[in-house]
């Protein structure tokens, strides 16, 4: 398979993606929206509930980004190049990750930078 048509089957799927994504955080929007009915011995875990709601759509909120950014670099003629060295990104990489914006190698230099840097 071309680059090419790697690249438009991967369109596909990220934009398959992303409406599942959307749906996906609008249901746990509206989840959120509602009124918690706290009662005194079962309150604790409706918060826990909210909180693990809350947690989840920050993540996807994340992730509608990555897939946004990804989009974005296919309708500009950039997806698949490596932000930090401009190298190709591996097409296996991409399968796996999509929205992936590193190559594998420079993906790992700035986890092992981010680890290094992290107080213990």
């Amino acid at each position: 398979m071309s680059r090419e048509n790697f690249v438009v089957k991967e369109q596909q799927k990220l934009e398959q993606e992303r409406i599942q994504v959307a749906e996906e955080l609008n249901n746990l929007r509206e989840l959120m929206q509602a009124e918690v009915d706290v009662e005194p011995d079962e309150g604790d875990a409706e918060i826990f509930e909210r909180e693990k709601n809350a947690a989840l759509i920050a993540v996807l909120e994340r992730k509608l980004g990555d897939i946004d950014t990804a989009l974005r670099s296919i309708e500009k003629g950039q997806y698949g190049t490596c932000e930090r060295c401009g190298n190709q990104i591996e097409l296996a990489r991409l399968e796996v990750k999509p929205d992936a914006t590193l190559c594998l190698s420079c993906q790992q230099e700035v986890e092992r930078l981010t680890r290094r840097n992290r107080p213990t």
